[in-house]
This record gives structure tokens, C-alpha cells and sequence, in this order.
């Protein structure tokens, strides 16, 4: 903008990542091509408000992102709609890697209850190994690089806008 003459605040360009990021993450989720059928997911925290929320993440065995979500609480009913919306847009996963979360393994077995149930696809395998979760842990590496310059969020929607912005960033 500055090459071209023009001054913008950085208080516009803020407010242009709370309106138009979630717009792009959500293209860029339904362009995304196909994924692999091992996941990893975990969470990580995040300061809004001077307080800590946490960032569910999946990515498969490549790295690749597949999801995000950003929860007040770490508690069963996040992990479900996390794992909810996971599947819904990527589809049901072979296996998943999780770490010794309670609420995790939790809902996974309730999702893997509903599969059976329905029978359209086979249970979800669910692994708790300590080592298979390191390539999440290394991706929130780069999520953290990026937000811990800002010194936390002060409103939890423009920190999901944010953070949708960010994932897109790094998803591409």
C-alpha cells in the first residue's frame, strides 16, 4: 500500500483480518485437496484477555493442516464440536494420534460408539503414544512464532479471526 501512495492505519488493517480471514479460511477448507487418513491432534494455548484459551489443531502424518478451532474451555463438549467439524470437512480418519487428554480420548470413543452404530464406516483407531504427537507440538512452533509478538488477544472474536487468518497462511 505504501508503494502505491497510500497511508493505512494499523487499525484498518486489523480490522480487515476480523472481517475478510474467516471469508478466506473458510475457501480455502472447502479447495483443500485430500488428506491422508492418520491424524494427529492437540492443543495449544493462547493469552486472550489475559486469559488462556486453547487452540485444537489436526494435522495429518504429512504436516498438512486439516483443522483449527479456538475454545474457551478444554472440556469434552470442545472436543466434540472440534471433532465434528474435523470430520465433517475432512472426512472420517482411519486413525488418530491424541496425547493423554482425558476429554479427547473421551469423545473419540463416543464418535467411535456412533460409527458403530451406524454402521458406514469402520471405528476410529485411536492412538496415545507419547511420540507420534511431536509433529503437532512442532507445528505450534510456528503458530506461537507468529502470535507471541502481539502479546495475546484482547477480544476472543478478533482472536479467531486472527487465528483463522494465520492457519490459512500456513495451510497454503
Amino acid at each position: 500500500m505504501a508503494e502505491r501512495g497510500v497511508e493505512v492505519d494499523h487499525a484498518t488493517l486489523n480490522r480487515w483480518v476480523v472481517k475478510y480471514s474467516p471469508k478466506i479460511a473458510k475457501s480455502a477448507q472447502q479447495r483443500k485437496l485430500a488428506i491422508g487418513q492418520s491424524w494427529r491432534m492437540d492443543e495449544t494455548y493462547i493469552k486472550v484477555k489475559g486469559k488462556w484459551t486453547y487452540l485444537y489443531r489436526a494435522i495429518d502424518k504429512h504436516g498438512k493442516t486439516l483443522d483449527f478451532m479456538l475454545s474457551k474451555r478444554r472440556e469434552k463438549a470442545a472436543a466434540r464440536l472440534f471433532f465434528r467439524c474435523a470430520i465433517e470437512t475432512n472426512g472420517v480418519p482411519s486413525r488418530i494420534a491424541i496425547n493423554k487428554s482425558g476429554a479427547n480420548f473421551a469423545d473419540l470413543r463416543w464418535i467411535n460408539i456412533g460409527l458403530k452404530l451406524s454402521r458406514t464406516h469402520r471405528p476410529i483407531e485411536i492412538l496415545r503414544a507419547k511420540y507420534l504427537n511431536d509433529i503437532v507440538e512442532q507445528d505450534h512452533r510456528f503458530i506461537k512464532k507468529v502470535t507471541r509478538p502481539m502479546l495475546g488477544f484482547k477480544v476472543f472474536h478478533s482472536a479467531t479471526a486472527t487465528l483463522a487468518g494465520i492457519e490459512v497462511a500456513h495451510m497454503i
